[in-house]
């Protein structure tokens, strides 16, 4: 989500089917162009109440 002064201002992404054993890259329709008064939010439902450790994401395994 891009927001600006609290505004949300449109979804940049979003993926509900998520599997973390098939992690794809998602291509942006258009270029977006981030000014320093807006704010990207990343919202991630991943469940780990059960881990004692830290969760480490990243796209180069």
């Amino acid at each position: 989500v891009c927001r600006r002064n609290a505004e949300q201002l449109r979804i940049i992404s979003e993926d509900n089917k998520y599997d973390f054993r098939l992690q794809e890259i998602q291509d942006m329709k258009e270029i977006l162009i981030i000014k320093p008064e807006i704010e990207i939010l990343v919202e991630c439902n991943f469940q780990t109440l059960d881990q004692s450790g830290v969760t480490f994401v990243s796209l180069f395994f």
